[in-house]
């Protein structure tokens, strides 16, 4: 596989690592709101958004990376 090939791969790896990580961190976030620190988990759950807001993004320009010219 030529280094040009694992870029692509190398990103859509790290972009499942993100997104399992924020659901592991959503999870907790659910956990600390339930047990009453409601504004806790409101502000993880705030910095998250970002996550979210650049997930089509990330994927449309994966998936661009990965079309052979």
């Amino acid at each position: 596989m030529a280094h040009s090939d694992l870029l692509p791969s190398l990103l859509v790896k790290i972009n499942e690592n993100q997104l399992a990580l924020e659901a592991a961190i959503m999870e907790l976030s659910n956990w600390v709101g339930e047990r009453g620190s409601v504004e806790v988990a409101d502000n993880v759950r705030g910095a998250l958004a970002a996550i979210d807001r650049n997930e089509e993004f990330i994927k449309m320009t994966l998936a661009v990376m990965m079309t052979p010219e």
